[in-house]
């Protein structure tokens, strides 16, 4: 999905979404309570709706790259299963009483899979990259905080701000990047975009278009090898394919449907395979407008809209009740979330009447409302492989209709529906979803000044207001005063309907029960994989 999980963090998605304690499973877990010595070996296996798009961070914003960057590389600092901040490549780090100075003091046992020791000018050239205007990279803004930096030694880093700024420890979990392969390069046109050398606790070996990456275990990694030996992400661009695969013990992970792991998966089977985990996730799926359009310009067709949807139904019909209503960007289990704000209830009689306010009235009698002649038409896109945003669409397009809205569902292949729609803006309306974590600047997404090509806010909104909370909301570190701008950002978005924020679906993996060392904490339960392991009289693959 374009979910775009960056590795600004987690992956630097993190920046886009506040997230909490996740709600854990009532699922029983078997093999949770063994005491078992971890061991080393096997293979993990797991599938993508699309193929990797550059393995270069600075350059990459989708998903299926995001989760191979992820292992290949490492930022200054990472969240842990608490979803607190901790040491990475940085062994420790102060920050200064005035909040404008960073100072990290980097670990010296490091190397970069090439065998090139780790050191602060990696860091620096880092945060050249990211600031250096000819590399069309959607994460500068962080970095254009900094007003300089300093290396006094190879283990040293500081980071100057004029003013403070609250996520700038969060950007510097930012995937670094080895200056010593990187510099003097055209960046653009990098090998490593194919073949990456990270310091992560898995190496780059092969990369097949359309058809797989591999990973390999690192045996110098500065935490320990990993004990799973491979990993290996299957591009299968079907779910339903995937699913099949996971049920001949062909995939080790996936994430489910809701129907998959209410209905599907309840077998004998099933159970002595896989475990299933359940908890809210970090993301949220909205109707974007392409605020570009004409036909989007008034907000009362905006707000129409969302009250032509039956969030409900969607979480009942589509996510089977895993899921809740969205009302903004942030979930609503988390110290962010305003629960004043305007909730948009099914109400189609509010809509039309929104629309007739707007001049749209069915002057033809043939069902579909007209203005200056021209019907309420539009398409709908949305990205191939997610089954849940296609049956959202369909939902979404029956009830539009039922107001007098003409709306056509196309689903795209991911790599053309990125490249040739939304990057470009070339797109009426679009169901997609983001994924963050516990910060909850949404600047990226949201600021005029990222409205460009390839930038977050690609549906064109535009708000001073919204920019001016989202300016002073980053420069506060006091909660409850940073609550106070968010409030009313989130009421701004509310009022404005860029989006129609639909719903907060929760995560539903399942994993072979081969795997040990999973411990489900508020980060999910992919924070810890370089700890997974699976005993050698389990193991699977031996090559």
């Amino acid at each position: 999905m374009l979910h775009m999980l960056f590795r600004l963090g987690v992956v630097a998605a993190l920046l886009l979404l506040l997230g909490a304690c996740e709600r854990q499973s009532e699922v029983s877990l078997p093999g949770m309570s063994e005491a078992l010595a971890p061991e080393y070996g096997d293979t993990f296996i797991e599938a993508s709706i699309g193929d990797a798009s550059n393995l270069l961070p600075v350059l990459s914003s989708d998903s299926a790259s995001s989760a191979i960057n992820s292992l290949v590389y490492n930022g200054l600092l990472r969240y842990n299963g608490q979803l607190e901040l901790e040491g990475e490549l940085a062994e420790r780090w102060e920050v200064s009483d005035d909040n404008r100075i960073l100072t990290f003091y980097l670990r010296r046992d490091v190397r970069w899979h090439d065998g090139s020791p780790f050191i602060s000018d990696d860091v620096k050239f880092t945060y050249q990259l990211y600031i250096d205007p000819e590399i069309p990279t959607a994460y500068a803004e962080s970095f254009s905080q900094v007003t300089r930096v300093e290396t006094p030694d190879p283990y040293t880093f500081i980071a100057y701000y004029d003013t403070p700024y609250a996520p700038a420890l969060l950007s510097w979990a930012t995937a670094i990047h080895p200056r010593h392969l990187l510099e003097d390069t055209d960046i653009l046109r990098s090998p490593l975009s194919r073949s990456p050398v990270g310091t992560g606790p898995y190496r780059f070996s092969e990369w097949v278009s359309g058809e797989k990456i591999v990973l390999e275990a690192n045996p110098d990694y500065f935490e320990g090898s990993p004990y799973i030996r491979r990993v290996v992400y299957r591009i299968i661009p079907d779910v339903s394919t995937q699913f099949l695969e996971l049920q001949t013990g062909s995939l080790d992970f996936m994430g489910l449907t809701p129907l998959q792991f209410d209905r599907q998966t309840d077998t004998p089977a099933f159970r002595r395979n896989y475990n299933k985990y359940q908890y809210l996730s970090f993301g949220y799926t909205y109707l974007g407008y392409n605020l570009r359009r004409p036909l989007f310009a008034d907000r009362r067709v905006r707000q129409a809209l969302a009250y032509a949807i039956d969030k409900q139904e969607l979480i009942d019909g589509v996510l089977l009740g895993y899921g809740v209503a969205a009302t903004g960007p942030y979930k609503p289990d988390t110290w962010v979330y305003n629960p004043e704000v305007m909730p948009y209830h099914y109400n189609p009689e509010k809509a039309r009447q929104l629309l007739a306010e707007a001049g749209w009235h069915d002057a033809n009698g043939d069902g579909i409302l007209e203005k200056d002649g021209k019907p309420l038409a539009f398409t709908i896109v949305t990205n191939q492989g997610n089954d849940l945003r296609i049956k959202t669409g369909e939902i979404i397009q029956r009830r539009f209709r039922e107001i007098g809205v003409d709306v056509r569902l196309r689903v795209i292949e991911w790599a053309t529906f990125l490249k040739d729609f939304i990057n470009p803006g070339n797109f009426d309306a679009t169901i997609l979803g983001w994924s963050g974590g516990p910060e909850p600047d949404q600047y990226n997404i949201w600021h005029s000044s990222k409205t460009a090509p390839g930038q977050l806010n690609f549906i064109g909104f535009e708000h001073p207001e919204i920019d001016e909370l989202l300016e002073r909301g980053r420069r506060v570190f006091d909660q409850e005063q940073r609550k106070l701008y968010y409030d009313r950002f989130q009421e701004i978005l509310a009022e404005e309907q860029p989006y129609t924020f639909l719903y907060v679906s929760e995560a539903l993996p399942a994993v072979s029960r081969r795997f040990r060392g999973i411990e489900p904490a508020p980060a999910g339960i992919r924070y810890n994989f370089q700890h997974w392991f699976v005993p050698a009289a389990e193991q699977k693959y031996t090559r």
